[in-house]
Formats: structure tokens, sequence, C-alpha cells
């Protein structure tokens, strides 16, 4: 599914999910998790060693942003691109983004080897997609606008016209309102609403 390039749509998962794989005694548990930011990753993985302490590795991998510019792989102790790398290459090839993809393995006894590790990983990961509900997000920016109160009913004209519900609004001689607006319409937005009020 191809996005274009100016799009300010992207996919990711409405809430959190869980999968499994099994090979050779050993259980890849997944959990996939709907992010914002870095800062939501630790203790979601804190959480998770907690939950699993006796669990050999935690291994995941994150994207964050439109364009899932923010990302990370880890092994945590798995063969270097063992683990990591396919959850990640899963979060691509389904161009997913503001998701965390965690997978728990607790060793069976038997190793699997690289291509087993790879493949196992990959599985796990590919199941707790499956479950998860993909949503389309709308990218966004947030902007404040400040205004005399004498413009408050041209300001208030623009946030109809643009279908803007304000994230907060102040109204004294000075009145400012903090809105989030897609990105394909901040442009327009802008210019439309410069006249009665500065923009910052």
């Amino acid at each position: 599914m191809e996005q274009q390039a100016d799009s300010d749509t992207y996919l990711s998962i409405k809430s959190p999910a869980q999968g499994i794989y099994k090979d050779k005694g050993s259980k890849f548990l997944s959990f996939a998790f709907p992010v914002q930011t870095e800062e939501d990753i630790k203790p979601i993985i804190d959480s998770l060693k907690k939950e699993y302490y006796d669990a050999r590795h935690h291994c995941y991998a994150y994207r964050i942003g439109q364009f899932g510019d923010i990302w990370r792989a880890n092994d945590d102790g798995e063969p270097s691109s063992t683990a990591g790398r396919p959850i990640l290459g899963q979060l691509l090839s389904n161009e997913l983004s503001d998701i965390l993809i965690v997978v728990v393995r607790y060793f069976g006894g038997i190793k699997l080897g690289v291509p087993g590790l790879i493949k196992a990983y990959k599985s796990a990961t590919t199941d707790v997609l499956q479950n998860a509900e993909i949503i389309t997000k709308t990218a966004s920016s947030q902007i404040t606008l400040i205004f005399g109160y004498l413009a408050m009913n041209d300001v208030m004209k623009k946030l109809k016209e643009f279908n803007i519900i304000p994230d907060k609004q102040e109204f004294d001689n000075e009145c400012k309102i903090i809105l989030n607006i897609r990105l394909s319409e901040k442009e327009r937005f802008i210019e439309a609403v410069g006249k009665y009020a500065t923009v910052i």
C-alpha cells in the first residue's frame, strides 16, 4: 500500500495486542503497543521485564512519527540482528509507525540457530500484528493563536470553517487559543487566520 509523499496520514495500531510463536520448546510472546514518544518506551519494557522476569530475552523495535524516522531495534542478548531487526522489518513492511513491539523469549533448551531465530521473531511479530486493530492516524501540528478580543468572531469563524476544535482557550483583552491542525491544512489555515491573529 503506497502512501503519497505529501500525504499527512499514516498507519498505526489502536490499542495493545498480544501474539505468540512456538518453536522447538522455545516460546516467543509478542506484545504491540501504540506509543507517541520515545519517553513512552522504557516504562513499557520495564513493566514487561518485571512481569516476565524469568524470560531469557526481551527484544523490541519501535517506530515513531509520521515517517517513522525515530526508530530503534534491540536484540537484548540474542545474536546480532536476529531479533530486533526482524521485528523492525515487519513494522516497515506493514508501514506502521507510533508503535512498539516487544517479543519475550522463553528458551526451550534447543538452539534455533540464526535462521531459526530470525524466523521466530518475525513470526511472533506477524502474529501480534494480525491480532492488532490497524488505524489511520493524521499527522498534525500544534499552533497558538493570539488576538485581540474584537477579532474573536472572525477567528472563531475560521476555526469553524476548518472544522477545528481548540485544545485550550483563554479569553481576556488578549485572547489565546491552542489547537492542533492537520499538516496538509496548516499553511492554508495560517494564511486565512493571519489577518486576525498572530500565529506562534
